[in-house]
């Protein structure tokens, strides 16, 4: 699915909305001939811009093929605004048109109720090849693969699969034309091929003999982080998807997998602000749905917050026989749960891309000690030096600021970068390991090293 175009763009399109309009109003029948240069893209642009109550009129005004283009690039809650307000027949007439991904895409997007109503009113072959899509889950290969691919036998001469893949081609039907996969008789994946190669090949050749057998492919069921990785790490523009029989089910295409690489790290980088992943963009979410999603981690960050208040009031007495201590405690925890942080963000990303691994985990934490310790004695240098130049302390109250900062700051890297470890162990998803909930971790283990060094240092009983 094509994400809505940024919001940047739209001035232009804005600029040519009284032009369509008037187009609209005048003659409608020659909507498609003016805009058909523009690309789809921008097209979505100016239907964005239009009044609601004539985005119908536009989109109903142009071909099935050229609205079902534009459908594809609108934002979600006007496409099924749109999708759900036109006839079945309609509706059924320009998502056949669409590609297989694109066409499960905007079903899932809609009621359950419209979707089944205009599922129902596809051509057999496309309502098949749909409801065979939608059994994925979304972030799965399957979710995100295309049945728009080219397979030749690997008994056919090279004639024989030059006039298949012609007919694919003419038909206008197959998404992928980048490389052909070369089956057997039982649809297994047991070769592939380039179409170059296939037109270079001599003559009398059969396609066993032009084919790879060096196949990278992903399983139906991989996490399309999974698909990511591979298709980054070999540089491919399709890949072909398998089901457990290792039969070819689908191929996902490079434009699908940045698709899913955004959605994935949009899902990422909301985990790591504490939010649960919105399923739908920010203005397209109701109001309460982004209450519900936001309150869980809220919820979880204030008990954590009530423990750094009960950490703090257990070291009252020693406040109270040292109030200075007081005015360094947010120097201290923040040095932990920022540096806490960090060492969170650079192992998420390396389980994200593939350069960590669980069983890495040892050396990972032999790494994080180190540095630790040798950021907490730069932060440690730091405060000590702070400490004796700019206040009457003494130097062995900045002697506890720094040993406090040291140990705090390593508490921090260790917690950071062990958590998201066991959590993807656990088989959850270490993005929840945001930095909010490895700061409240480390508030309050810092609040404790640091009265414990402060007291022991400074005599205070």
């Amino acid at each position: 699915m094509t994400p809505a175009q940024h919001k940047s763009d739209r001035p232009i399109a804005a600029l040519l909305v009284p032009d369509i309009l008037a187009l609209l109003d005048e003659a409608p029948g020659d909507l498609a001939a003016e805009t058909e240069e523009m690309h789809a893209a921008d097209l979505a642009n100016v239907v964005e811009a239009l009044p609601p109550a004539r985005v119908g009129d536009f989109l109903r005004a142009l071909p099935a093929s050229r609205a079902a283009q534009v459908i594809e690039y609108l934002d979600e809650e006007l496409r099924a605004e749109f999708l759900e307000h036109v006839s079945t027949e309609q509706a059924a007439e320009i998502i056949s048109e669409m590609t297989p991904d694109d066409r499960a895409d905007v079903l899932e997007t809609l009621e359950e109720k419209t979707a089944d109503e205009i599922l129902s009113d596809l051509p057999d072959e496309a309502r098949e090849e749909t409801q065979k899509l939608m059994q994925y889950e979304p972030d799965t290969a399957g979710g995100i693969m295309t049945t728009g691919f080219v397979a030749v036998k690997q008994v056919e001469s090279v004639e024989q699969a030059l006039m298949e893949v012609r007919l694919a081609a003419r038909s206008g039907r197959r998404e992928s034309m980048h490389a052909l996969y070369v089956i057997d008789d039982d649809d297994r994946l047991v070769g592939v091929m380039s179409l170059r190669e296939l037109v270079a090949a001599p003559d009398g050749a059969s396609v066993a003999d032009v084919m790879h057998t060096e196949i990278v492919s992903v399983q139906a069921s991989a996490d399309r982080e999974e698909v990511a990785r591979v298709t980054s790490e070999y540089d491919l523009v399709a890949i072909p998807v398998l089901d457990g029989f290792g039969r070819l089910v689908g191929v996902i295409t490079v434009d699908d997998v940045i698709d899913a690489m955004v959605e994935e790290q949009t899902e990422d980088v909301q985990r790591l602000g504490a939010v649960q992943p919105l399923e739908d963009p920010y203005f397209v979410a109701s109001f309460w749905d982004l209450v519900r999603r936001r309150v869980v981690w809220l919820v979880v960050l204030f008990i954590g917050g009530i423990f750094t208040s009960t950490a703090m009031t257990s070291y009252q007495s020693t406040i109270a026989a040292a109030t200075f201590l007081a005015a360094f405690l947010p120097l201290i925890i923040s040095s932990g749960g920022n540096s806490g942080s960090q060492s969170a963000t650079l192992i998420i990303r390396g389980l994200a891309v593939g350069d960590v691994e669980i069983s890495d985990v040892l050396r990972v934490l032999l790494r994080e000690i180190g540095q630790g310790v040798a950021l907490g004695a730069c932060l440690g240098g730091i405060g000590f030096l702070l400490i004796v130049v700019a206040t009457d302390h003494g130097a062995l109250f900045g002697a506890a600021v720094a040993l406090s900062l040291v140990l705090v700051v390593l508490m921090g890297t260790v917690v950071g970068s062990m958590l998201p470890l066991l959590l993807r162990r656990l088989g959850f998803d270490p993005a929840v390991a945001s930095s909010p909930f490895v700061a409240s971790i480390v508030d309050v283990t810092g609040i404790v090293v640091y009265f414990t060094v402060a007291r022991r240092l400074l005599g205070i009983a």
